[in-house]
């Protein structure tokens, strides 16, 4: 019986790695597990999108202004990503140090503001930390950055 116990609580405790979903507005994650890799599929508008990798733990899904679809994911060998997936059928991808979580919101870089389209632009803060050569931050750009 105590065998059987534990095997029902590991089964319990390991239930969301091994299968998890979140719904968001017109879009859907989901995520599944086998003996080496994760794969997780985001279903929208524009069709699936299905990615496959060694992870450190399950993805994380979470539904920003009751549309847009993030998903986040650390890989074993240590790096992380971030995509925001939008009702509109478009996606944004950074590498996941890029990304800071502020006061229950997520600060993006000033670049991807741009990017996304005008009614979800509010659900996001955005940060001037990234410069690149090719895609700079004018000074009106710098204005609207949280830090």
């Amino acid at each position: 019986m105590k065998r059987a116990s534990f095997l029902l609580s590991m089964i319990l405790l390991a239930g969301p790695a091994y299968g998890q979903s979140q719904t968001c507005g017109t879009l859907k994650a989901t995520a599944s597990k086998n003996a080496t890799n994760y794969q997780w599929t985001v279903s929208g508008p524009s069709g699936n999108t299905t990615e496959t990798g060694a992870l450190r733990g399950a993805p994380h899904f979470e539904c920003v202004d009751s549309a847009v679809l993030v998903v986040e994911v650390t890989f074993t060998a240590g790096h992380s990503t971030f995509a925001a997936y939008f009702p509109d059928g478009t996606d944004i991808d950074y590498g996941g140090q890029q990304i800071v979580h502020r006061n229950n919101r997520f600060v993006l870089p000033i670049q991807a503001k741009a990017r996304i389209a005008s009614q979800f632009r509010g659900a996001f803060d955005y940060h001037c930390h990234m410069e690149m050569p090719a895609d700079p931050i004018t000074p009106a750009m710098r204005a609207e950055c949280a830090f």
